[in-house]
């Protein structure tokens, strides 16, 4: 059962501090993070080794440029990523949860779009190598909105839809 609020309005929400409350969201962040940073952290492995075998010395400019710019944003993401547990380290007991939280939201933010961008390389690059075919950016294009409407569109618009005023 809701308190109720100030001009008898029902309240919604959690009763908690701002302590408290900042607590619970780096726990919620955290566990994000850990699931996106997985996935980066494998995907810039593999990256990794691709410049070590006799393939890739047969990619023309344009798929050799297209994958030192997919490792460049791997290790970008991979840093945006990791970013929250350093961030976290370095500031814990000074008494800024809230701002870190904050900070901490937003570079997993720019992580996740950092990986989308780091993904779409991986992918364009891929089928490149692998068709050498013309349809190949319409279908990364739509992969690309996959994960727009995935990551992006459809959490937004539930914030929007179900966020009360």
């Amino acid at each position: 059962m809701a308190d109720a609020a100030e001009g008898g309005a029902m309240r919604r929400g959690r009763n908690e501090t701002e302590e408290e409350r900042a607590d619970r969201m780096w726990q919620e962040l955290i566990q994000e993070v850990r699931v996106a940073q997985m996935g980066v952290q494998i995907l810039f492995g593999f990256l990794l080794t691709v410049v070590f075998t006799e393939k890739y010395a047969k990619l023309s400019d344009t798929d050799q440029t297209i994958y030192l710019v997919t490792v460049v944003l791997g290790a970008c993401a991979t840093g945006a990523l990791i970013g929250p547990v350093s961030l976290h380290r370095l500031v814990s007991g000074r008494r800024v949860k809230p701002q870190a939280v904050q900070l901490a939201s937003r570079l997993t933010l720019l992580g996740l779009v950092l990986l989308l961008a780091t993904t779409t390389a991986s992918l364009l690059l891929i089928l490149r190598v692998a068709t050498h075919n013309g349809f190949v950016p319409y279908l990364v294009a739509g992969v690309v909105g996959w994960y727009l409407l995935c990551w992006f569109v459809l959490p937004l618009w539930t914030r929007r839809r179900h966020t009360s005023r």
